[in-house]
């Protein structure tokens, strides 16, 4: 009985985090996960790690570029299944070959990923799948799992400022850091559904995966850890053109927007 009544106030926080959290849509169809840190607490993480992330490194001083991004990230934004946030895109100056999204709906790009591209679809394609991650909470989903209860518990009920420092740090330590088999595969698949619906056509998400995955030679920084020599990443572009295969017919006016994307490519040092 000692043992038992020590235990409880361990168990309490649990209790009431359990109780508070809420079902959050995150993903086609009506698709809801179990999310314990609430739009407001994401987009404060994410503002916070987007701040972090400017203060370290140089990016594209180009407005049509950033016009450019906005208004394609705006057309996959509308036909996402997640609108509580408002979408930020940016474009990194550097070689990188690389995309990344973090909480709150933040997503970078880097120039030497642009470079590589041949067309808009194969950007939007890029673009979606980040906005999946955004969306099916990906990243929130990791954070929880990383930062133990009592953190979890102070962030949730807001009885330390410091823990939202600490879930900022936790955030981008795993900004980098692999996401699972199962995450890819759903961003996958999410991906080429928006940006299907957003009017591009979707062999542009093979083009631009098989291209990078003949790229990557084991760079580990390489978007989305894409490797011709990985079992895996030919699964999951086996597994994106079954899925192309399942959304046809495909509607008339798609498009790659390839000679619109070359000359905004031309303006990339």
């Amino acid at each position: 009985m000692k043992k038992e009544f020590y235990s409880l106030p361990r168990i309490i926080p649990v209790i009431l985090i359990l109780i508070l959290a809420g079902c959050a849509v995150t993903g086609p169809g009506g698709k809801t996960s179990l999310i314990f840190i609430g739009t407001e607490q994401e987009v404060s993480i994410g503002n916070e790690m987007d701040a972090s992330i400017r203060a370290e490194n140089r990016f594209l001083n180009d407005p049509l570029w950033q016009e450019y991004v906005d208004n394609i990230g705006r057309k996959i934004v509308n036909v996402c299944d997640r609108k509580d946030l408002t979408y930020h895109f940016a474009v990194i100056d550097s070689n990188m070959v690389n995309a990344f999204a973090t909480p709150g709906g933040n997503i970078f790009l880097y120039t030497g990923l642009l470079k590589q591209m041949d067309s808009e679809a194969e950007l939007a394609a890029v673009m979606s799948h980040e906005i999946s991650h955004v969306v099916a909470r990906h990243g929130i989903k990791r954070l929880q799992a990383a930062m133990g209860v009592s953190i979890l518990e102070q962030l949730v009920f807001g009885n330390d400022p410091g823990a939202l420092k600490v879930a900022v740090d936790v955030g981008l330590g795993l900004t980098f850091a692999s996401y699972s088999r199962e995450n890819e595969n759903e961003a996958d698949n999410f991906g080429i559904q928006y940006m299907t619906k957003a009017g591009y056509d979707p062999k542009g998400a093979i083009t631009m995966f098989e291209k990078l995955a003949s790229m990557s030679q084991g760079d580990p920084n390489f978007f989305e850890k894409l490797s011709m020599s990985h079992p895996e990443t030919q699964e999951r572009i086996s597994n994106s053109k079954a899925l192309i295969e399942s959304l046809k017919p495909l509607p008339a006016n798609l498009s790659t927007f390839s000679q619109k994307y070359r000359m905004m490519r031309s303006r990339l040092r």
